[in-house]
């Protein structure tokens, strides 16, 4: 494939708004086009009219619109689209039905039973691609060597193409499959999806399936074998419904397409851009790889024009536009993740890691409870920004007009409704002045606030704020929530923000990207001439890519490198003989290896490439992997396993064929002073200055320009700030060169905007603790599920900011802190560390170790700040393994207690006292010690770290804005949290008296022992204050459903939480309103010895179920975690199982999701069957359990676990006689079940919480509870249609920084 000479060469990004054209022309100079995506009055296709404009214009020639375009001038065209990604968005893909093994026809609904927001009692999850589930009476299991299973009758053997050996437990049929497709077809679906388990190793059955569809006459066939032959079921069933969903509509973009020229394009070069950065051609282009087809381009368009060789200095990619921003980064190498979420849909796919965040042009601003919030919600494209004179809301972008930053005479006059008038300032200033009047009314209300110091507010401190100053702080509020994600994606892996370059494109981004490289501490911002279509740009330098992978089972070592070397060998192959077959010489393919590792016994896999690691006498041929791995797990871990295996889990090779053009054209640049075309009025921090404005085509190459000043072309403009100044390159790029803030000096006195800024920073510092324990760690509950929190909290112990938002440890943590406080004093000293863990101490239930480091300040004596992490450990010793027995009765027998603990003394680990704790257990009948104390002291070493790292970022804030300051701003942070809490009060309050003249409210739940949860909340609402009070709740229990107090506060700031309905600050302040009444010697204030397991798990959301039924916001949801796990001398697995969601007003509760305190992710089937010694024989939704009205509760779920060894099984779960009840006329959900099938047929009820040995052939049946339903059943509507939204609404984020943040709120 050579370079095309005296032809026209386009690469074409198609957006959703714009479709940008960057053209080559013959004799090499380059020209690019801007166009709208949909303009049907003009034109059918942007694409095909953006190359009809170039060719008319360039050779004089006419090309009819009605006509073909003539291709014979044409070299070859590129292309990256949204269509794709538009059809996921807007659910418009083709009807599509799923194929599925037996028993798992809701597998894909359940998912991985994780609610994706927190906070909201409505449970909005995307609903599944597929409209028709077939179930295929099929089964194939692993073998393992050590089952025990009874051999009635011989099962076939097969091999998988991981080595694995199977056996078929349950033969296709075939006559059976084609009655239920044809049955299909009927009802016009013509588009299939196929998952088996297990067929990323087998997959015979799926390809006679396949098979058997195409003979009948379906027009998309996409097997989940195929598409993606990696383990894990459920995101491999994503994976492979998206593909044939969005397949048939590419086919169709792709026919339209080529239609509009003659022939059809047959013998030009047309390529698309896929999810991984690489070409495929138009033929290869499908549905599973296409969803970043769009970002993909700027994502290369950056890495190649902006990375030096030389320099090797890593570049964070920058792309602004009007509802989101991407961010990502390239160092040498494009950086992949194999499995990301779009518009709710997960992908296991190689797709370059571009993080999307909620902050864009587009982004609405608003003024809550006295802070400055931007977004998440956009103005989108319509009725778009307020100046866009379409009655629109004010948006980011309207503030950057207000600051002169914008000016309407360099734009377009394409606004208002007949779309031919200017942007209108007039409008923007309009709604500005209305928000500064509400800001001004609340600083005036609010001027003699105490601060949490208990002095006054300053009377010197100013008043009101201007339009301008409103405007500005916006600005910095959306500045500091895109930087969240910038450190969050350099620092998870290791590296140093401030040492990277930013690369700034796309139309919004040159007016924030100064201000963004100052924050995060970079000096070099780079935008390059084509930064406004950089993504076309991107597709004409990418080469055509080619991957090929398998999975696999072997370990790295010497061994299995033959067998690896020669599957190597065999993949390369297969992507040097495709790239051969597409043009390509032998000389323009390069190929490079990729083998996806972990250490064995752990869940975090990397995919390692040799590069730079050449083989030798202890690798394969291919490299040194070995190595490779270890560098790259030191790097973004901290610590290495020198003495565990390494496993391959996939083996990936990427074969690329060298095709993108090398941008040798330089722009006619001249030399001499840089002139402006005029000087305008800019507002900055130090007020208005002049700024001269420049047209980025008339500026000489090599000269400065001091900011301030605005750089403007046809796509963009730039802002140059004071103390930053800007050149233009030979190549005619824009380098800016960003110099430090002169520091405007901040009083202690309440600035709204500072609010906001430092309400961002408490909570990165949070979540960069949790960076350093995740990476430190070692356990799986730590590093893999994520089970912790990390927060920071002021000097009287109050909890300041929680990250991440686990519902469990909010606020519990503050209960902890201050007991230390109270206990220890003055004898904490600096280079100490507490251990906690004791309910009376503020803990919640043993397993989770709360680790708190007090932070000193030279010259005052006591602590001016804690910070504090709290892990649940695998095992802390106790009467079984996993130290949560569904039969404890005292708190002995759950494991090892610390009350304050000195974890570290003057600097120095404690080991030996901390072995000897964490070994006590054993002292106590039928009990042990801690069962892996390596983990146990790797994990608190890693804790202390965190801890570490969350003292010295408090000490930097604290250096950069002084003591007094950050305290301060503490005291007003939790103040906003409380006054948020406050108006939610008052205003329940208020429609309370108007409904029923009383100002209290009152509800019981109970336990399945019959214990009573009472609540009696009186509401003062002039104060906007309450009184909850649990007098009348049940005694202590036997047994371990006691909940410390801790627990009660985690779950009544939950439910606060949710009533206020937006996001506040979670901190000490939501508690401030409220006075909490809890009898001593109840079930919610055990006495110090009580057994305390099952309340953290269970009775706190009994507790969220009696307050949400005071308050009357929902029916209950499921109201249990279902706990299940089960065990042996060599294995522990544990697990909690979703169930049915409560309806409310508006909404039916959502099916198989978990809800209130818990939202653990569950094992994927083909995880939990390839390392534990159980067949997941059913796995789906439980229908008619959640209860009927107007609005209808959640199913809950069915699961099945068949046993194929010895184990004992231990059930702790709730919900089994008491149902969750409806609410207002609707009726309860229905209660959980437990059964036991034993191997010789007799069933067994086992009751709510037991512990019981199972034999091989025993099968635990469990049927959770269903939600409540709303609503009387004469307004019955069993299913009401809601709203339909466009998904990047409400699920605009993606990348590696949002599957983080979802996994740990999904712990």
């Amino acid at each position: 494939m050579t370079e095309t000479e005296g032809k026209f060469d386009f690469a074409i990004d198609r957006g959703g708004t714009f479709t940008d054209v960057f053209a080559r022309l013959p004799g090499g100079r380059e020209r690019v086009l801007k166009l709208l995506s949909r303009d049907p009055q003009n034109y059918k296709d942007a694409p095909t009219e953006g190359i009809r404009r170039v060719l008319e214009e360039e050779t004089g020639r006419v090309f009819p619109r009605d006509q073909p375009v003539d291709t014979s001038l044409i070299g070859w065209i590129r292309m990256g689209t949204t269509v794709a990604t538009n059809a996921l968005l807007e659910r418009e893909g083709e009807r599509t039905a799923l194929l599925v093994t037996l028993g798992f026809k809701d597998l894909l609904h359940i998912g991985t039973q994780a609610r994706p927001k927190l906070f909201d009692l409505e449970v909005a999850v995307p609903e599944v691609l597929y409209e028709e589930v077939i179930e295929v009476d099929e089964r194939v299991v692993l073998r393992q060597d050590d089952c025990q299973l009874p051999k009635k009758d011989p099962k076939r053997i097969v091999t998988g193409s991981t080595g694995d050996s199977l056996e078929v437990w349950r033969e296709l049929d075939l006559q059976r499959v084609e009655k239920d497709l044809k049955g299909v077809l009927s009802r016009g679906i013509t588009s299939l999806a196929v998952l088996l388990l297990h067929s990323y190793t087998w997959s015979d059955h799926e390809k006679a399936v396949g098979a058997l569809a195409c003979r009948l006459g379906f027009s998309q066939v996409s097997l989940s074998s195929e598409v993606m032959p990696m383990v894990r079921a459920v995101p491999r069933g994503y994976t492979v419904c998206a593909d044939a969903y969005l397949t048939p509509k590419i086919h169709q973009y792709l026919k339209g397409f080529t239609s509009g020229f003659k022939g059809g394009l047959k013998g030009v070069d047309v390529l698309f851009m896929q999810s991984d950065g690489g070409l495929t051609p138009m033929e290869q282009f499908c549905g599973s790889r296409a969803v970043l087809s769009g970002p993909a381009g700027g994502v290369v368009g950056y890495a190649i024009t902006s990375y030096s060789q030389t320099e090797k200095k890593p570049v964070i990619g920058f792309d602004m536009g009007g509802t989101s921003t991407d961010v990502s980064r390239y160092a040498g190498q494009y950086e992949h993740v194999f499995e990301a979420t779009t518009a709710g849909v997960t992908l296991q796919a190689p797709q370059l890691d571009i993080n999307t965040v909620a902050a864009g042009g587009g982004s609405q601003l608003f003024f809550r409870s006295g802070m400055f919030v931007v977004g998440p919600e956009s103005a989108g494209a319509h009725p778009g920004p307020a100046c866009y004179r379409k009655g629109g809301p004010l948006t980011v972008t309207d503030a950057n007009l207000a600051l002169g930053r914008l000016l309407p005479s360099f734009f377009p006059k394409i606004f208002g409704p007949g779309e031919n008038e200017p942007l209108s300032l007039e409008e923007t200033m309009k709604h500005f002045r209305h928000l500064s009047q509400e800001i001004n009314l609340f600083l005036s209300s609010n001027q003699s606030q105490v601060s949490a110091n208990g002095a006054k507010q300053s009377h010197d401190s100013k008043s009101e704020m201007s339009v301008e100053e409103v405007a500005m702080g916006f600005i910095r509020v959306a500045n500091e929530a895109m930087c969240r994600p910038i450190r969050a994606l350099t620092q998870a892996k290791g590296h140093d923000t401030s040492q990277h370059v930013l690369a700034c494109f796309g139309g919004a981004g040159g007016q924030h990207a100064c201000a963004i490289a100052r924050a995060l501490g970079m000096k070099t911002v780079f935008i390059h001439k084509y930064s406004g279509v950089l993504s076309a740009y991107g597709l004409a330098l990418a080469d055509v890519v080619e991957e090929v992978q398998e999975p696999c089972s072997l370990q790295y070592e010497r061994r299995s490198f033959s067998q690896l070397d020669r599957r190597v060998e065999e993949l390369s192959k297969r992507c040097h003989d495709t790239l051969c077959a597409r043009g390509f010489t032998r000389s323009q393919i390069t190929t490079e290896v990729f083998l996806h590792l972990r250490y064995k016994g752990t869940d975090c896999a990397l995919m390692i490439t040799a590069a730079g690691y050449p083989t030798n006498a202890k690798s394969c041929l291919a490299g040194d992997f070995s190595s490779a791995f270890t560098k790259r797990y030191l790097t973004e871990f901290g610590f290495t396993i020198p003495d565990r295996a390494i496993v391959v889990d996939d083996i990936r090779v990427r074969g690329c064929g060298k095709s993108g053009i090398k941008s040798v054209f330089k722009t006619k640049t001249r030399r001499g002073q840089a002139k402006p075309v005029t000087v305008t009025k800019c507002y900055f921090e130090e007020g208005y200055l002049d700024t001269s404005v420049y047209l980025w085509e008339e500026l000489p190459c090599g000269h400065c320009i001091q900011g301030p000043a605005i750089i403007i072309d046809k796509n963009s403009t730039i802002l140059v700030e004071p103390c930053c100044e800007a050149h233009l390159t030979e190549e005619g790029d824009v380098c800016l060169t960003v110099g430090s803030d002169p520091h405007c000096a901040l009083g202690t006195e309440l600035n709204t905007v500072q609010l906001s800024i430092f309400s961002h920073r408490f909570m990165s510092i949070a979540e960069q603790m949790g960076r350093v324990l995740q990476r430190t760690s070692i356990s799986t509950n730590i590093k893999e599920r994520l089970d912790f929190s990390c927060a920071v909290f002021g000097p009287d112990g109050g909890l300041v900011s929680n990250a991440p938002h686990i519902p469990v440890h909010l606020g519990a943590m503050q209960e902890t802190v201050q007991y230390q406080i109270r206990s220890l004093g003055n004898k904490l000293k600096e280079g100490d560390v507490i251990l906690s863990n004791h309910p009376c101490a503020g803990g919640s239930h043993l397993p989770d170790l709360t680790v708190i480091t007090p932070v000193f300040r030279k010259g005052v004596s006591s602590p001016v700040f804690f910070v504090a992490s709290r892990g649940h450990h695998a095992d802390i010793g106790g009467i079984t393994p996993g130290s949560m027995p569904p039969h404890s009765t005292s708190l002995q027998q759950e494991g090892a207690v610390f009350i304050s603990f000195k974890l570290v003394t003057a600097g120095v680990f404690q080991e030996e006292a901390l072995t000897e704790a964490l070994m006590a257990p054993a002292q106590y009948p039928h009990s042990s010690g801690t069962r892996n104390l390596h983990d146990n002291l790797s994990d608190l070493r890693a804790q202390v770290a965190a801890n570490q790292r969350g003292s010295q970022l408090v000490g930097e804030l604290i250096d950069g804005y002084g003591l007094a300051v950050v305290q301060a701003y503490m005291g007003y942070i939790q103040s906003n949290a409380e006054l948020a809490v406050r108006d939610m009060l008052r205003d329940f309050a208020c429609r309370r008296r108007q409904q029923t003249g009383s100002l209290e409210v009152e509800s019981e739940d109970f336990m399945d022992d019959g214990t009573a949860i009472r609540l009696r909340v009186q509401i003062n609402e002039e104060e906007g204050s309450a009184v909850f009070d649990f007098t009348g709740t049940g005694t202590e229990v036997w047994g371990n459903c006691n909940a410390p107090r801790a627990i009660t506060l985690s779950a009544l700031i939950y439910c606060l939480r949710c009533m206020v309905g937006q996001d506040i600050p979670l901190n000490q302040g939501c508690l401030a309103p409220i006075t909490i009444i809890i009898p001593p010697g109840s079930i919610l204030q055990p006495s110090e010895n009580a057994a305390v397991v099952g309340g953290n798990v269970l009775t706190s959301q009994r507790v969220v179920d009696v307050i949400f039924r005071a308050f009357e916001v929902c029916a209950a949801s499921q109201g249990c975690m279902n706990n299940i796990s089960f065990g042996s001398k060599n294995i522990g697995y544990y697990e909690t199982v979703a169930g049915g969601a409560g309806a409310g007003p508006g909404w039916n509760g959502r099916s198989g999701v978990h809800s209130h305190m818990t939202n653990t992710r569950i094992t994927d089937p083909e995880i939990l069957e390839k390392r534990y010694p159980v067949i997941l024989e059913h796995f789906s939704l439980r229908p008619g359990s959640g209860g009927a009205g107007q609005y209808c509760g959640g199913d809950g779920v069915v699961r099945k676990l068949l046993f194929r060894n010895k184990v004992v099984l231990s059930v702790l779960t709730e919900r089994r006689s008491t149902r969750p009840y409806g609410l207002l006329g609707g009726e309860d959900g229905a209660a959980g079940l437990n059964l036991l099938h034993r191997a010789d047929g007799r069933v067994l009820n086992l009751g709510a919480k037991t512990s019981i040995s199972l034999q091989p052939g025993d099968m635990f049946c469990l049927y959770t509870p269903g939600g409540g339903g709303y609503g009387g059943k004469d307004d019955t509507n069993r299913r009401p249609q809601t709203k339909r939204r466009r998904l990047n609404e409400s699920f605009p984020e993606r990348g590696s920084v949002f599957e983080y943040r979802m996994a740990q709120e999904g712990v």
